[in-house]
């Protein structure tokens, strides 16, 4: 549990997961619009750990402009029951949130 936890810490991972898990193959420009509030400073960060984790594939193409997209590696597929179990939990307990 603490080696996935070290893996998966900080704010913006888990969102990124989700979005690359909802949506296969993302560019960072899409990235960049999905997840809301980060920085391009913590997108390039986080994007370089999950990849330096394994859990994602950075797939450079060589064309002018540089295009570069970014996807689930196999070993990042394998949290897809946590990443949907973890988006179901808050989904259902959102109003909660807000209540309180």
């Amino acid at each position: 549990m603490a080696y996935a936890i070290s893996v998966l810490s900080g704010r913006w991972k888990l969102s990124i997961l989700g979005f690359l898990l909802d949506n296969g193959k993302l560019r960072y420009g899409e990235l960049k619009r999905k997840v809301i509030g980060i920085s391009e400073k913590m997108l390039i960060n986080q994007l370089k750990e999950l990849e330096k984790d394994g859990l994602i594939n950075r797939i450079a193409y060589p064309e002018v402009p540089p295009r570069v997209e970014y996807e689930l590696s196999d070993k990042g597929k394998t949290l897809e029951n946590i990443l949907v179990l973890m988006s179901s939990l808050g989904e259902e307990n959102v109003d909660n949130r807000i209540k309180t």
